[in-house]
């Protein structure tokens, strides 16, 4: 594994906010995670750091990264289907692009989601009508005492984002997907595309802030509050995107959360609906 020492973390998250953190690890192999469970108080899975809004100031937690892990394996070879495991490390476009090459199809409609295999899954990611754990057969994951163990999806707890694994706080190491034949190259770009017209992907963020309540949707209740645009110091609601936080520049840990918490209180006025928080938030 790799450490580094006293890290500013805003250089690892997409919303560029961030404190110092005791240490950084790199695992080179997962059986190194079992040692550093074991031998760190305090330890946080910080993915690609696409989704999670770390606190500012002195960070006492050792934050552990699993992007050397980037093995692709196809295990097994069927007539109209092959069996792929793919670590966690790995971006969501890379593997994206591995289904192109190979003519994979049943994960082209989340083309473009920021992020890695592993914080997908562990949060049961997706969109338009797609989730990541459609193509999966097992995860294997690293329980809290430092155990790996492979569990069958039909044995996982998931629903709309999120999991067993999230809640348990376990770290997920790889996942086997079953991938149909036939990738539909059309549907993929269009994806892409559509992110690139409706996000904020030239200012820091961090993806949907909150989850779709049932039988709508948060960005349209943000945008019929009125709170488009809406800023505390550098964080502000995105005018293009409203479920959206975009960073100006030099925004801070309590301007994000006062924009959140300001949007919730709104919206709840307004509606009645109590939004719920898709990032994940890291206090101190």
């Amino acid at each position: 594994m790799e450490v580094l020492k006293n890290v500013e973390m805003k250089e690892y998250s997409n919303m560029k906010v961030g404190g110092t953190a005791d240490e950084l690890i790199f695992i080179e192999d997962k059986n190194e995670l079992k040692e550093v469970l074991q031998t760190r108080k305090r330890v946080f899975l910080l993915g690609n750091g696409t989704n999670t809004l770390i606190n500012n100031g002195h960070l006492n937690i050792s934050f552990v990264s699993l992007k050397k892990l980037q093995k692709i394996e196809v295990v097994e070879k069927h007539d109209d289907y092959d069996l792929v495991r793919v670590e966690a490390g790995l971006d969501l476009d890379d593997l994206i692009k591995f289904m192109e090459e190979n003519d994979y199809s049943g994960l082209e409609n989340i083309t473009g989601i920021p992020g890695s295999v592993g914080g997908l899954v562990n949060m049961n990611g997706g969109a338009y009508g797609t989730e990541i754990f459609d193509c999966i057969e097992e995860v294997e994951v690293c329980k809290n005492d430092g155990e790996i163990v492979t569990l069958k999806t039909s044995d996982l707890k998931f629903e709309y984002r999120t999991t067993e694994i999230k809640i348990n706080h376990w770290i997920v190491v790889s996942a086997l997907f079953k991938f149909g034949r036939g990738f539909d190259k059309a549907a993929s770009q269009d994806k892409r595309d559509q992110r690139a017209f409706k996000h904020p992907l030239d200012l820091p963020n961090l993806g949907s802030t909150f989850k779709n309540p049932e039988g709508t949707f948060a960005a349209k209740l943000i945008s019929d509050a009125g709170l488009k645009g809406f800023r505390v110091g550098d964080a502000m609601v995105s005018p293009k995107h409203p479920n959206f936080v975009t960073n100006l520049g030099n925004a801070k840990f309590s301007d994000v959360i006062g924009v959140i918490q300001h949007v919730k209180e709104v919206v709840l006025e307004k509606f009645g609906i109590q939004l719920e928080t898709e990032i994940i938030i890291l206090e101190k």
